[in-house]
């Protein structure tokens, strides 16, 4: 999908080149805003070799670059996370004479942000109040924004706060980055009131706004307050994505409200959303944990005229939902067959299909299938030695736990209290001596 459109791009580009080779030979030559307008062209789709190579070619013509010329490059730069290019393109503005403007800084401030040096942003949005420029808003929400990103949303409010007192009045973007900021840290009550002060002041909340108050409820297990949100904004006439659905649905699946979970999903599908994986999984899921296969194999097929490609959660659904009405034969040839159409291994999916097989007492089959894993986490691990502890094969278990401990695997803590306990009760206590000998090695080496 990406080298298509980059290959779009870059003819876009060369058509754009021909048009000024055109202009050139009947007389109209290129100015300044000609060659920033390529700059940020080739900024954006092509790369910083190219959005630099144009400054030689301004120089030859005889143009001066100007701030406009450099800010894009910086912000190209930027886009590229590359902090060391920013700064070199900020310095080489500096020599030429131009003086940064506003949009200058602004865009450093954003890059040290996104790199993680608030510090260093901080110290740039200082650098703009003692030049006397004058701050945009587009600059107080950088500020606001990235302190929120990186875990300061008290001092970002303090700074809001601040500037509120020195006349500078927030509009809705300003709002809904502290609500997003707020919500974050799980300051839920703080975010309601905030939104009650953006209402306040005359503005109208907006499907971010709502949407963002609404997942952060659902996180914090208030559902009805999350429900509330979601009814507020259909009778306001917002129009819904995929993502405000999908959220929506699953916090009716967690409660085990299917039939609200199936009228969502009948609504995204009536009001034409855009319809993605995210809501196939979602819906899949529904059925499987209703048992109705059947059904959720009918959307399965669904899912690639759509133009869509499965992912390791769908596969992973499928699979559960086999195993959870007792088809492990089944679930074991959807894996066969998603493998074999090139599917890379699906670690979720083993991980379920392996304590399937310890609870239906096929414990030899399930450890076959742990050795034939090319990858495994410290979930199948701990799966596998829970099961054999259960079955009370707890010399088969220490080995595990010792081989799970040498990969740098971690294994909870109850788990291995089980496995020695378990080989002290069976009499094998200078086994269980050996195996605490063995873990504490591994820990120290690891």
């Amino acid at each position: 999908m990406f080298l298509p459109v980059f290959a779009g791009f870059w003819q876009q580009m060369q058509k754009a080149e021909a048009v000024i080779i055109d202009g050139i030979r009947i007389g109209v030559l290129p100015d300044v805003v000609t060659y920033n307008t390529l700059i940020d062209g080739y900024c954006r789709f092509s790369g910083m070799d190219a959005a630099y190579s144009v400054l030689y070619r301004m120089r030859e013509a005889g143009i001066s670059p100007d701030v406009i010329t450099y800010n894009s490059l910086i912000a190209g730069a930027t886009r590229n996370f590359s902090l060391e290019q920013s700064l070199d393109l900020f310095e080489e503005m500096l020599q030429s004479g131009i003086t940064p403007d506003i949009w200058s800084y602004n865009t450093l401030m954003h890059c040290f942000f996104i790199l993680g040096k608030p510090d260093e942003a901080y110290r740039v949005f200082k650098d703009i109040i003692l030049k006397d420029l004058s701050p945009h808003p587009v600059t107080f929400n950088t500020m606001i924004n990235g302190l929120c990103k990186h875990g300061y949303t008290s001092n970002a409010i303090m700074l809001f706060r601040n500037l509120q007192r020195h006349g500078f009045i927030p509009q809705l973007v300003t709002y809904n980055i502290l609500i997003n900021g707020l919500c974050k840290v799980d300051r839920l009550r703080a975010a309601i009131r905030m939104l009650n002060e953006a209402m306040d002041s005359g503005l109208e909340p907006n499907a971010v706004t709502y949407t963002t108050l609404m997942k952060s409820c659902f996180r914090s297990r208030q559902y009805e307050r999350g429900f509330e949100i979601f009814s507020k904004m259909k009778n306001k006439g917002y129009a819904f994505d995929g993502f405000a659905y999908c959220t929506v649905s699953g916090a009716f699946l967690k409660l085990g409200r299917f039939e609200e979970a199936k009228f969502c999903m009948e609504q995204m599908i009536k009001n034409d959303v855009g319809i993605d994986i995210t809501f196939y999984n979602t819906f899949i899921n529904l059925y499987c944990k209703e048992g109705k296969l059947e059904a959720a194999y009918k959307l399965f097929d669904e899912i690639e005229p759509r133009g869509l490609e499965c992912d390791v959660y769908t596969h992973s659904i499928i699979t559960n939902g086999l195993c959870r009405v007792g088809n492990i034969e089944g679930a074991m040839q959807h894996l066969n067959c998603v493998y074999t159409t090139g599917f890379a291994s699906n670690l979720v999916a083993l991980n379920c299909l392996i304590d399937r097989l310890c609870k239906a007492g096929q414990i030899d089959r399930a450890i076959r299938l742990f050795e034939s894993m090319e990858t495994r986490d410290s979930f199948t691990y701990t799966s596998l030695v829970h099961n054999l502890c259960k079955a009370r094969r707890f010399r088969c278990a220490s080995k595990l736990l010792i081989s799970c401990s040498r990969d740098g695997m971690k294994v909870l803590k109850a788990t291995r209290r089980a496995v020695i306990d378990g080989l002290c009760s069976s009499g094998f206590t200078s086994e269980a001596r050996k195996l605490k000998f063995k873990l504490r090695l591994a820990r120290h080496f690891r």
